[in-house]
Formats: C-alpha cells, structure tokens, sequence
C-alpha cells in the first residue's frame, strides 16, 4: 500500500532544538527552581470572566494551551515542583 499524498507530516519542526533544550535541563539548585515556579505561572493569566451585573458577558478561555512550547514548560515547571519537594522546601505558595 501506497503513503497517503495528502497527509501532512512536518519534517523539520523549527521549535525541536527549543523543545530538546527545555526537556534537558536538569535542576540542581533550589534558587534556579524556585525561579523558573516565578517565572511560569500555575494557570493561564489570560482566562478571564467578564461579569457585569452578575451576568457574565464574556469569557476569555485559557490561550497559554496556543504556546508552541506549553507542555515543555509545564513539564519545567512539574520537574521544579517535585525537586523542591523532595528537599521538603513548603511549595505551596507555587501551586495555586
């Protein structure tokens, strides 16, 4: 059987030397953890609810899932978490 000509599939992705830098990163230093939980936030900043008089008027959905790298630097941010807590630093002023 024959590829399908009409499927699409991207041979050179120009964000993987990003992707592959932002998955290698090892953290060894709680300040170098303790930036990167500043520096990414735990939720979209973007969502909002635009309420007046009680009734909601519009919602704005989260937008962080449209960044090329989101599951890069939620993965950055989870391997932070974890290394934080395995030295029993209190994380959870980064959680919410």
């Amino acid at each position: 059987m024959s590829p399908n000509p009409f499927k699409f599939s991207p041979k050179f992705d120009l964000l993987h030397p990003a992707r592959q830098w932002l998955n290698g990163l090892e953290i060894h230093r709680p300040q170098f953890a303790r930036a990167v939980l500043n520096l990414i936030p735990a939720q979209c900043p973007f969502a909002r609810e635009i309420k007046c008089f009680g009734r909601t008027l519009i919602c704005i959905p989260p937008l962080c899932k449209l960044n090329p790298l989101y599951e890069e630097l939620m993965s950055l941010r989870f391997r932070c978490l974890c290394f934080l807590s395995d030295l029993d630093y209190d994380i959870r002023s980064y959680i919410t």
